[in-house]
């Protein structure tokens, strides 16, 4: 047995152990992660759903905003962590993925709560922070290659004290790898995700931690008034 191979035991072991205490999501929720598995659309594994749970219920944040929507899964899924007033915008540019998200909105959020934004994300997030709307929390979960693009617009519509949580910033664990050692189609995401990091660990108005959970999660918070 490889080294990768038991580590990946090791990791179907844990996810399996921590289940038995995981709180469970609504019926709905399980369904679609089900039909997001059997379909093979990409949704966030549940250590980063442990981890959007906790700082969603602690922090309460009023509006959040989610970069990446595909079906709507995690858009549904914090919305059922945020307390009632609370509202979500998310953006997707995928025509196929927006088909499924308009039917799963319309169907499990009855109330609203979320807005669905369609388009590029980088002109999305410009046309947001022109129109000078801001965020406390804002979830980070679109083309991995982008994530250092979108970042300008992403930290003016953030909030002082604000929380920027960044999904599958291993990708695949490729990220730790040397350039080298991953295909060529590849490199390119695998130096835009390091400069990525580099940038967010590093950045005048951020606090940074980076987490090995799911496929890697960056958790930063906006300096107040000055960091």
């Amino acid at each position: 047995m490889t080294d990768t191979q038991g580590e990946n035991r090791m990791n179907d072991r844990m996810e399996v152990f921590l289940d038995m205490f995981r709180e469970e999501p609504p019926e709905y929720i399980r369904n679609l992660e089900k039909y997001a598995r059997e379909n093979s659309v990409p949704v966030i594994r549940r250590g980063t759903r442990d981890i959007l749970r906790f700082l969603l219920r602690t922090r309460k944040p009023e509006r959040v905003l989610e970069v990446g929507t595909a079906i709507g899964y995690s858009a549904l899924f914090m919305k059922e962590c945020l307390p009632e007033t609370s509202r979500i915008t998310t953006i997707e540019k995928v025509e196929m993925r927006l088909v499924e998200a308009r039917q799963n909105f319309a169907r499990y959020d009855t109330e609203g709560r979320v807005r669905l934004l369609e388009g590029e994300a980088a002109q999305c997030l410009r046309e947001l922070a022109v129109k000078g709307e801001r965020y406390e929390f804002i979830f980070m979960d679109a083309a991995k290659g982008q994530y250092l693009n979108f970042l300008p617009d992403v930290l003016e519509i953030l909030t002082p004290g604000g929380i920027l949580v960044s999904d599958n910033i291993l990708h695949e664990g490729d990220v730790m790898e040397s350039r080298y050692a991953v295909t060529r189609r590849d490199r390119t995401i695998h130096g835009r995700m390091r400069e990525y990091l580099q940038v967010l660990t590093h950045h005048g108005e951020l606090e940074t931690i980076c987490l090995p959970f799911g496929d890697g999660i960056t958790i930063s918070v906006k300096g107040g008034n000055g960091k």
